[in-house]
């Protein structure tokens, strides 16, 4: 199965519906496969082995991403906010490659491929199509996509076709969107779910609107304008939306689900949000670049259960989940451990590396996680974040959030520094919301005492304005033992 399999299939189907931006001067699927046959006709003169995309996710990428399925080459795209010299490692990387790169990020290139921008790439899509090519491989790789790499290097994870085909099959029904759906997304290309989000509402039959850079403001204006049906955020963009509103309902009547996903979700963010969109059905969508996107989902019924807003939800369809201890045995519900998987849709393949999955398939996620009696995962965090203190295993996350749930937080980050009589000590990094007064170091302790353990009680506590997050509203957790030790020597100073 083939990406470009299901693109025929929509142009077969609903060939003269809008599946690309506005219901007036869209594209249309019948349009958008014309466009990729056209555009893998391209690659395939160029002598392109890849195709590098540099710039927001909009129909240029829809196109570039069938195309490069029709020319049996993988699509890159690449985070265009990372600095010149990383970038130009990167598409080095990747020649002979078809480059194609918005107007700043080509400046940055300095004299490497010749580059189409994406309105150049558009034009250049719009001729009659020439057959498509035979397929040279049985299952060629459809994207690399380079982890965020918060706790490591960043890394090339490999999502064949079958990979993303199996996530689209298992999860959507082919033309299940009635005519008048449209989906917002607001991620980048280099995300995993800007381009799942393309690809599933596509095979749906649902019109996709591109938001090309994020502000509440916009959101929320293309939201109306556009009789948004659906729409996919992460965590900060949640956050900066329900500061926009306020106490004010949102009134986006036509909005009947919003997923979010990527990063942790702190509870007072999606208690707020669940005021302020009434009417919506929220999910929880958890999964991983290398899982080609969601693998758990919290539906908008669990969503109104209190003790469920934690979850991640249930695994979907055609995923497999084990939670193991640290000699690799399952554990029962309840017990926490390290989170595995498997399932059609799980590469946990990377370009140039072996051995990333087991013999049977199983793929180490490197979360922590456990699964209550009733088959719902809670995800605890990284396993490489871990805290071991005097022995005993504690997850960052399970702190952060008794912090976040005191009226006077906004944001909190826990980190281990290290100790000589207890191997780490715990610190925390607070930020203080705006509306009332700052909390103490002591009082947030004791806030912690009264629901955990004494053993997870933050030996440190500071206040900071801020916590340093990527744009993809991931916590980069190198960085938060730095805003601890800065915000201590500021205070000794």
């Amino acid at each position: 199965m083939n990406l470009s399999l299901l693109l025929e299939m929509a142009a077969s189907g609903f060939g003269d519906r809008v599946v690309l931006g506005s219901p007036q001067g869209g594209v249309t699927a019948a349009e958008l496969h014309t466009r990729a046959l056209s555009g893998a006709a391209l690659i395939r003169r160029s002598g392109a082995r890849s195709v590098v995309y540099l710039a927001g996710n909009g129909a240029a990428f829809a196109v570039a991403l069938f195309s490069g399925a029709a020319a049996g080459v993988p699509v890159v795209p690449l985070n265009y906010r990372l600095g010149s010299e990383r970038l130009r490692e990167l598409v080095a990387a990747h020649e002979p490659a078809l480059v194609i790169a918005d107007d700043a990020s080509a400046a940055r290139l300095g004299d490497l491929p010749v580059r189409l921008t994406p309105q150049e790439w558009l034009d250049s899509t719009a001729g009659e199509a020439p057959e498509p090519a035979p397929a040279t491989e049985a299952d060629p790789i459809a994207l690399l996509l380079y982890t965020s790499g918060t706790t490591a290097a960043p890394k090339a994870a490999v999502l064949r076709h079958s990979h993303l085909t199996s996530y689209v099959l298992s999860t959507v029904d082919f033309a299940g969107a009635g005519q008048t759906e449209a989906a917002l997304v607001s991620v980048p290309p280099y995300h995993v779910a800007g381009v799942s989000n393309t690809v599933s509402n596509l095979y749906a039959g649902r019109r996709v609107v591109h938001l090309p850079s994020f502000d509440p403001g916009s959101w929320l204006a293309a939201a109306r304008d556009e009789g948004i049906t659906h729409a996919l955020v992460v965590p900060t963009m949640l956050a900066r939306i329900t500061e926009y509103l306020g106490d004010d309902p949102a009134d986006v009547p036509t909005l009947t689900s919003l997923a979010y996903g990527g990063a942790p979700m702190p509870a007072p963010v999606i208690e707020r949000a669940l005021r302020l969109f009434p009417d919506t059905g929220f999910v929880n969508a958890y999964g991983l670049t290398e899982t080609s996107s969601t693998i758990a989902l919290l539906g908008p019924e669990d969503h109104r259960e209190p003790a469920r807003l934690g979850s991640a939800g249930r695994i979907v369809p055609g995923v497999e989940a084990q939670v193991r201890d640290e000699n690799g045995a399952p554990l029962p519900p309840g017990e926490p451990g390290a989170l595995w998987v498997r399932g059609d849709q799980v590469s946990g393949e990377y370009l140039g590396v072996s051995g990333a999955r087991e013999p049977g398939g199983w793929f180490h996620t490197r979360d922590r996680a456990y699964v209550d009696t009733d088959g719902y995962l809670f995800v605890l965090g990284r396993a490489d974040d871990t805290i071991i203190r005097g022995g005993e295993n504690i997850a960052p996350a399970e702190i952060e959030e008794v912090l976040r749930t005191h009226p006077a937080v906004a944001d909190a980050a826990v980190t281990g520094l290290p100790d000589e009589e207890w191997g780490e000590r715990i610190a925390a990094a607070v930020v203080p919301t705006a509306e009332i007064a700052p909390p103490t170091s002591d009082e947030l302790r004791e806030h912690v005492r009264a629901v955990l353990r004494s053993s997870k009680t933050p030996d440190i506590v500071v206040l900071v304005p801020g916590l340093p997050y990527s744009d993809l509203g991931k916590l980069a957790r190198r960085q938060v033992a730095d805003t601890v030790r800065a915000a201590l020597r500021t205070s000794h100073a």
